[in-house]
């Protein structure tokens, strides 16, 4: 979907300045933020790909006037709601009023360094061959999409070369909506920086995007 955290190629929005590696969380509410999520995913109610939507969700004012961590707890909120483990009216209590689901998935403490560690792999089975091979030419689709997506806006309708095929993947599109994985091939395609940015662009500048193959038509 077109919204606020979309930022790539918009004016505006000041430099990008990247912080020092530490301290990890600026505040102890953050490492909460952090440890609550992680432990909500373990619920097994929503995958990655709907977290992501649900932050894209927020209101724009909102998620542009928000630290990091409060858009990770906003949207956790609301998904908890939607999934009817959270109450309106306990999040405005600030506690349980009826007891959770004793039959509900519940990450143990001494199992959270090995599950944080094995990651989320998404590669899958490919079930049919690859539609682009490296060195064709593509123009990634121009579409507005409703619902999530992970082809970012400053590329649509672009023309790129494929460099690297990455073999099949989640498809991020169809597993934020209960849709199912649909795996789908996925590409490293490059752009030069004119094509993106215009003429007043780096001549030397180069950018790489990994685009599922349904982004994709042939140039």
């Amino acid at each position: 979907m077109n919204g606020p955290h979309d930022l790539g190629g918009r004016a505006g929005f000041g430099r990008v300045t990247p912080e020092a590696e530490t301290p990890v969380f600026h505040a102890p509410w953050e490492a909460r933020a952090m440890a609550l999520t992680v432990a909500c995913n373990a619920l097994g109610y929503f995958t990655i790909d709907a977290r992501r939507h649900a932050r894209e969700r927020l209101p724009h004012t909102t998620y542009l006037t928000s630290s990091y961590y409060r858009i990770w707890i906003l949207a956790l909120e609301r998904q908890l709601q939607d999934a009817g483990v959270l109450s309106p009216a306990e999040l405005a209590g600030g506690a349980v009023s009826v007891p959770p689901d004793a039959a509900a998935r519940r990450l143990a403490p001494d199992r959270v360094a090995a599950m944080l560690a094995s990651g989320g792999p998404v590669a899958r089975p490919a079930s049919a061959p690859a539609r682009f091979v490296p060195g064709q030419w593509v123009r990634l689709r121009n579409h507005q999409p409703e619902g999530h997506t992970r082809l970012p806006a400053y590329a649509r309708d672009k023309t790129g070369v494929i460099e690297h095929v990455h073999g099949v993947h989640v498809y991020p599109d169809t597993n934020a909506h209960d849709g199912g994985e649909a795996p789908q091939w996925v590409y490293t395609v490059v752009f030069d920086a004119a094509t993106l940015w215009g003429a007043d662009a780096d001549p030397d500048l180069s950018v790489t995007i990994d685009a599922f193959e349904p982004y994709l038509d042939p140039a």
